[in-house]
């Protein structure tokens, strides 16, 4: 029985191996594409900002990348550089940590509960549609410090889409599987420990992706217009005194720290969600 059994399963350790071969060219490829594109896009911009091209387009004002590149060696070796870096990430880090965990349970709650929906979604929903860094002169009116409004502009920029994804999810979850938990003499501990908190994790780093996103973007704002440090205030400091290459690189370390902790993001659910049937995606 036991031979037969190894036979049967030959075939399938062989398409298991077949598959795994295949996937590694087509991960290089991808890799090297993703490359190409950006050397390409870097490439066109040294060609027009170099040869001062003005076609409605204005390149001729911007500095070349060779010009981005030496005044950006030069920033990453200054410690200004690495405190505004770091006080941009300690900001994000607060902001949205503690939008993660009060978006997540809010909505959670939303969705579970019909007396707390109705007591707190009417003000989530009044207070959705407005921009996070509209608030601004509200944070500096509200808070003692600039720091803790700059804090509070960042987790409301991620506390609404985690929020609203969450509760999506929670009312998505079908109801055989509450059903199923409480048949079996759960209670309702059980039903959030085994069918809700894993349930929403997908909608839930969705989400958290979203809101990582749109948190570095009202970071970087209230950075410009209320901080004292960072790298939004940096970069806004440069543009003040003309300095078009420091700007460019403020620009560039943004789009890092943004790229970067999205991906953290992105990992963390994909390793939380491993239970996920993605073989459609990993084949392509």
């Amino acid at each position: 029985m036991t031979a037969i059994a190894a036979v049967a399963a030959a075939p399938a350790r062989t398409a298991e191996a077949e598959v795994a071969r295949r996937r590694v060219p087509a991960t290089w490829r991808s890799y090297a594409i993703k490359a190409l594109s950006v050397a390409a896009a870097v490439g066109i911009w040294q060609l027009l900002t170099a040869g001062h091209v003005r076609f409605w387009l204005r390149f001729d004002n911007l500095p070349t990348v060779t010009q981005i590149a030496a005044k950006f060696v030069a920033s990453v070796g200054t410690g200004q550089y690495w405190l505004d870096l770091t006080q941009s990430v300690i900001r994000i880090v607060s902001g949205f940590g503690l939008a993660a965990v009060i978006g997540a349970g809010v909505g959670i709650a939303l969705g579970r509960s019909r007396l707390f929906a109705d007591i707190v979604g009417p003000l989530t929903e009044l207070a959705r549609p407005i921009p996070a860094i509209a608030l601004v002169p509200v944070a500096i009116l509200l808070f003692p410090t600039d720091e803790a409004g700059i804090v509070f502009i960042t987790f409301l920029a991620a506390f609404f889409p985690i929020m609203v994804s969450t509760r999506h999810a929670v009312r998505a979850l079908p109801t055989l599987w509450e059903d199923s938990v409480r048949t079996l003499g759960g209670s309702r501990w059980d039903v959030l420990r085994q069918v809700v908190f894993p349930g929403v994790l997908p909608g839930l780093f969705g989400g958290l992706s979203v809101g990582m996103g749109v948190a570095w973007i009202c970071v970087v704002s209230a950075e410009m217009i209320s901080g004292r440090l960072g790298v939004g205030y940096r970069t806004w400091q440069a543009y003040t005194v003309l300095d078009y290459p420091s700007v460019f690189v403020g620009i560039i370390t943004i789009g890092a720290l943004g790229f970067g902790t999205s991906a953290a993001v992105e990992l963390i659910g994909r390793r939380l969600t491993r239970w996920l049937p993605r073989g459609e995606e990993n084949g392509r």
